[in-house]
């Protein structure tokens, strides 16, 4: 079997999953829908996009929506995004294939242009919008919609098709599948240039004057610690590898020690492939490998199965029951110290290990794990209600964090409250569920010189 016939055969049996039934039509295009993963590298909605249309004889365009209105989404986030999609539309070309970006609603957008298509691949989105955006073209077009799920390793069905109680659950799920999908993509060449073809797309080339145009909120500025980008991806990537993943298993929740791999922005917003990064990973082998892996595939993807099987996974009603029982016999138990929402977005509470916390995610877009489990945790102890721990955790969460406002975030915040997390000892406030405190902070690392930190975007 040809190579593209094998790529074919194994993204059809293994990724592929139709959004209609309507039948392929005569059109003068194939449009591959980016929207979850903006990259040109081990993209296979991308490549399996390129193998129909040169089945087709048809040239592939590429269309972008590109949206003032994604919820919470700052200026921040914006230039990381449009960052990477200014060398997504130059590799594109580079490959004979027409970046079209539009801005407004992305269904409505790409409904327009779907006029024109023989049939439609898109990438997969784990969020509700991304969900409710790719049902309303299902429904709007003429032509069929064929999904392409490329950022998790394993296929989120495959895993498992149900919401997992834990990783321990988890686990043996997913690891018996790796063995079949721990492969590497091989890319394709366009057959029929579309780089010729008449469509008006938005500039990008002035990310500022791009932002402005679309008067999103600019309350967050951009950071100067992370370049967006498929090609600062990489060198992240190498970094790691190279320098850093060796220390990886003893020194990750170590703050000071700085030896996370920093991909979490870059998979976020699919400029990297987790693919691509296990490979590598697995290739560079050694100590620390085994421990990044079980962050990367494991809690990663069991984050996404969280928000794919939880219709509540962004509200304390998506907690555990267990969860929920405790912090609701727990809710009136008095609070020695309650702060609001302004007191912690200005990082202004009396611990100084949370301020440092809240700083670096102020400034850099970015927070160490350990410390996010710390930060998240005494929202919970400071706030007058759970619910509105879990509302302030998460709005703080979604409007600073590069890697907010996905499958890891909202998971991130609900392990505070009690997600993937077992019972522990009962205590005032918390209940059952786990407490952490600043002497195991300083049992992990030396936190007062990370509460010296001067960070700065």
């Amino acid at each position: 079997m040809h190579s593209s016939a094998k790529l074919a055969w194994a993204i059809e049996n293994e990724r592929l999953k139709p959004l209609n039934d309507k039948p392929v039509c005569k059109g003068k295009c194939v449009i591959y829908w980016m929207q979850a993963s903006q990259r040109t590298a081990y993209n296979h909605a991308l490549e399996y996009a390129i193998l129909k249309a040169n089945e087709l004889s048809q040239p592939l365009l590429v269309y972008f929506g590109l949206t003032a209105e994604f919820p919470e989404a700052r200026s921040r986030h914006y230039h990381f995004m449009l960052e990477g999609l200014k060398e997504v539309q130059s590799a594109l070309k580079e490959r004979k294939i027409q970046l079209v970006i539009k801005t407004g609603n992305p269904p409505k957008g790409l409904s327009k242009l779907a006029k024109e298509a023989s049939l439609i691949v898109v990438d997969r989105g784990y969020l509700k919008v991304q969900r409710d955006w790719r049902q309303a073209v299902s429904l709007s077009i003429d032509c069929p919609l064929l999904q392409v799920e490329s950022d998790v390793v394993v296929p989120v069905a495959e895993a498992s098709p149900k919401a997992e109680y834990s990783a321990a659950t988890f686990r043996p799920k997913i690891s018996k599948r790796l063995a079949q999908y721990l492969k590497p993509l091989d890319e394709n060449n366009a057959k029929y240039s579309s780089l010729g073809m008449d469509y008006i797309t938005t500039g990008i080339d002035d990310i500022g004057g791009t932002i402005a145009s679309l008067k999103i909120d600019t309350g967050v500025s951009p950071v100067t610690t992370f370049r967006g980008g498929s090609s600062e991806a990489e060198l992240h990537l190498r970094e790691f590898l190279k320098n850093r993943l060796y220390k990886y298993q003893d020194e990750r929740n170590d703050p000071n020690s700085e030896v996370v791999s920093n991909l979490s922005p870059y998979l976020h917003f699919g400029q990297i492939s987790p693919l691509y990064v296990a490979l590598k990973t697995i290739e560079t082998g050694g100590p620390g490998s085994e421990d990044f892996l079980e962050e990367l595939i494991v809690r990663r993807e069991l984050s996404i199965n969280n928000t794919v099987y939880n219709p509540d996974y962004d509200s304390f009603k998506g907690l555990p029951a267990w969860a929920q029982r405790t912090l609701n016999l727990h809710r009136h138990d008095r609070r020695e110290i309650i702060y609001r929402l302004a007191d912690y977005e200005s990082a202004n509470t009396h611990d100084q290990y949370w301020n440092a916390a809240q700083r670096e995610m102020l400034y850099t877009g970015k927070m160490n794990g350990y410390m996010r489990m710390y930060w998240g945790k005494k929202i919970l102890e400071w706030t007058q209600t759970p619910e509105e721990a879990f509302k302030i955790a998460l709005y703080l969460n979604n409007k600073y964090e590069l890697d907010g406002r996905d499958p890891n975030g909202f998971t991130g915040v609900s392990w505070c409250f009690g997600r993937h997390d077992r019972p522990w000892s009962e205590r005032a406030i918390f209940g059952n569920i786990r407490y952490m405190n600043d002497n195991g902070l300083k049992r992990k690392f030396d936190a007062d010189k990370y509460a010296a930190k001067t960070f700065k975007s």
